[in-house]
């Protein structure tokens, strides 16, 4: 049964949270105050936090940098994930990822759809990796950002679920790199 195994220790992780948007800032953005929050609730570090137009190559450039501090184990993005001409962020970050994680965006859906029904097929969340560096790529509103967080990301982010969880194979996401 999936779980919590009290006997293994809580093992924080470093946090990067990158809101896109062209009009929000840091006062207004619910979005990027719910992630914060959570991240902070369930012990992790947030290690970053920054807000970038709808612009490819900016949100391309803020994730890359991240993927390439060593402090910055996760990124979430928030925003940029629908169909209007501005929504880029997937198109941003896709080419980014080593390896795409297609089962979020799957699980995402199946929570989001038991919230908002069919409207959930305007979203275009993914995720991926990148740089040994998880990459999440969430809608811009605070009840999609909560149910990521809340479904999936606070379970698969925390060393003691089982059977298994993101932080054990943090250490073995680059070991292609290693090979001689």
């Amino acid at each position: 049964m999936p779980g919590i195994d009290e006997g293994r220790p809580f093992i924080p992780v470093g946090i990067a949270v990158l809101t896109v948007s062209d009009s929000r800032t840091r006062a207004d953005d619910r979005s990027g105050d719910t992630l914060e929050a959570r991240i902070r609730a369930a012990g992790h570090r947030l290690e970053a936090r920054e807000i970038v137009t709808d612009d490819r190559q900016k949100i391309y450039d803020q994730v890359k940098a991240w993927t390439l501090d060593e402090a910055i184990d996760v990124v979430i993005t928030t925003g940029g994930t629908g169909f209007t001409g501005r929504d880029v962020t997937p198109e941003a970050l896709e080419p980014l990822f080593e390896k795409r994680m297609d089962g979020f965006s799957e699980v995402f859906h199946r929570i989001s759809y038991e919230k908002i029904g069919t409207s959930t097929i305007q979203s275009r969340a993914t995720g991926g990796v990148a740089n040994a560096t998880f990459i999440f790529v969430l809608p811009g509103s605070p009840g999609a950002c909560k149910d990521a967080w809340d479904g999936i990301l606070k379970q698969q982010l925390d060393y003691r679920h089982m059977p298994c969880n993101f932080v054990e194979i943090m250490p073995r996401l680059d070991e292609h790199l290693k090979r001689g």
